[in-house]
């Protein structure tokens, strides 16, 4: 999604919210008419702004309120002098209010208005005015054949408030869905927009508030709220006299035969973004090439749980689970840890003995990361049950774990036990790859051992963490976990500096 530098706001909502917002800023005396004008009159900006020498459109119209912003577009279209032609895949005789007489206007002002067809010509650019946000099921024809169309024509489309077949609440392709290159999205942006498939379908984004009264439209509780650096917590600055205990110690458990490499990459991650302190519990096999690697971490090779302690007992937070397995040595370090008062994160293998009962959970104060697999076997149900509504399941596992929840993938969520929700809309596809979970989990352990609360380190590490990878991934492919940690670090710098 091209959207990085505009000034979008970071409230999202879910389609029945912004049905609300409408509906009030039409109580508190704006004519429903009135903010359709104003949303056809945002889109037609957009489009000049978009293809300024194209001088022609071609309006896909369906019969709601989408398809009355659809037409008042084709109007102005008109007005301006554009070849225009408006194809009704929805019948116009069967519109109603607001929505008809924008389609009476498009007739007055001359638009050609033409029946839906599959040999119809596609022209210039095509405005989707399809569906809109109130599509719950999926696509019936002959909305599938208008949009599939559409997508193999090769010609720029505009989308009016979502591309017709995308979810305004999860971002799921309902069957088929519009590629739009420019989405024009009203009153309040659509979660839909932020999660799963919807960067993919909605291409660059603009928004509009339709001049709505902003006190009205604070109104409404935000479903969830975006990151952004101005929003996020900040590390305070260090004392000249400053030493290695004042910024806590970290002590990460993982590392079985096999998946040292996973261990590595939490404990240095944790290193570089400024614990005090790191310690690594892990197989002995792995000591010797660990400090070969990164010295400053304390490595010490651990068989039982009897050998924990003392590490324990020195520790202000835990890591729990890069690369610790699910064999019978990772099963017994990680047990009975669950009931220590320390902020701990549970990430990988924990997640998975979790889910299998064999480990007992904290109480509270502690963060979970886990990718849609790991949360579906939390929550008991399937991946794509957990991809069909990621804030959903999010919240869910969240209150049930009594836990903050960091719910990776695209548009990562963080979910707080009281409900809140927020969405890290930043990252970048070469971040696919083994490992970056693991500097994630160790990044959070470090932020946790310099002060901050479990919600707010993982608010703050997600961003850090996706932030890196799109900074690196503008070198396409191949990027590797380790890679970040550097980065991590200077991105870390540059939000909260250790010096005033």
């Amino acid at each position: 999604m091209s959207h990085r530098n505009d000034p979008l706001p970071l409230a999202l909502y879910r389609a029945a919210q912004v049905r609300e917002l409408d509906a009030r800023l039409i109580a508190a005396g704006t004519p429903g008419f009135e903010l359709m004008q104003r949303a056809a009159q945002a889109v037609w900006r957009a489009l000049r702004r978009r293809w300024p020498d194209a001088r022609e459109v071609t309006v896909l119209a369906g019969r709601g309120n989408n398809a009355g912003d659809g037409y008042l577009l084709a109007a102005l279209a008109q007005h301006s002098g554009w070849r225009v032609r408006v194809l009704a895949v929805g019948d116009p005789g069967q519109l109603g209010g607001d929505a008809a007489s924008a389609c009476a206007e498009a007739r007055a002002a001359g638009v050609a208005i033409e029946p839906w067809s599959e040999c119809a010509p596609l022209r210039g650019v095509l405005v989707d005015a399809l569906l809109g946000t109130g599509l719950n099921g999926a696509v019936r024809e002959p909305y599938a054949q208008a949009i599939r169309l559409a997508n193999a024509s090769g010609l720029p489309v505009l989308a009016v408030d979502i591309p017709s077949g995308l979810c305004a609440d999860t971002g799921r392709v309902l069957g088929v869905a519009l590629q739009a290159e420019l989405t024009v999205t009203f009153i309040g942006l659509k979660l839909g927009l932020y999660c799963l498939d919807g960067p993919d379908y909605c291409g660059a984004l603009v928004f509009d508030d339709l001049r709505g009264d902003p006190a009205l439209l604070a109104s409404v509780a935000p479903a969830a709220l975006r990151l952004s650096a101005g929003s996020l917590p900040r590390l305070a600055p260090r004392p000249r006299n400053a030493h290695k205990g004042l910024f806590g110690h970290v002590l990460l458990v993982g590392g079985d035969l096999g998946f040292g490499g996973a261990a590595l990459l939490a404990a240095e991650s944790c290193l570089r973004s400024g614990a005090g302190l790191v310690s690594l519990a892990t197989r002995d096999e792995h000591v010797p090439a660990l400090l070969a690697r990164r010295p400053e971490v304390m490595a010490r090779g651990v068989q039982s749980s009897f050998q924990l302690q003392d590490l324990l007992a020195q520790a202000d937070v835990l890591v729990l689970g890069p690369g610790c397995g699910q064999g019978a040595w990772g099963r017994g370090l990680l047990a009975g840890l669950g009931a220590l008062d320390k902020p701990q994160v549970w990430d990988a293998d924990a997640l998975n003995l979790l889910a299998a009962a064999q480990l007992t959970p904290p109480s509270g104060n502690w963060l979970v990361t886990p990718h849609p697999g790991e949360a579906a076997r939390l929550l008991d149900c399937t991946t794509a049950e957990v991809q069909a509504d990621r804030p959903a399941a999010a919240l869910a596992l969240a209150r049930r774990l009594n836990a903050v929840v960091l719910l990776k993938g695209l548009g990562s969520l963080v979910a707080t036990p009281a409900g809140e929700l927020y969405l890290c809309d930043h990252g970048h596809p070469a971040m696919a790859g083994a490992g970056l979970g693991d500097v994630l989990a160790g990044l959070l352990g470090a932020l946790l051992a310099q002060g901050l609360d479990v919600a707010a380190a993982a608010r703050l590490g997600v961003w850090l963490h996706a932030r890196a990878g799109e900074r690196l991934g503008r070198g396409g492919r191949g990027l590797a976990a380790a890679d970040l940690i550097e980065t991590l670090r200077e991105l870390l710098e540059e939000h909260s500096p250790c010096l005033k």
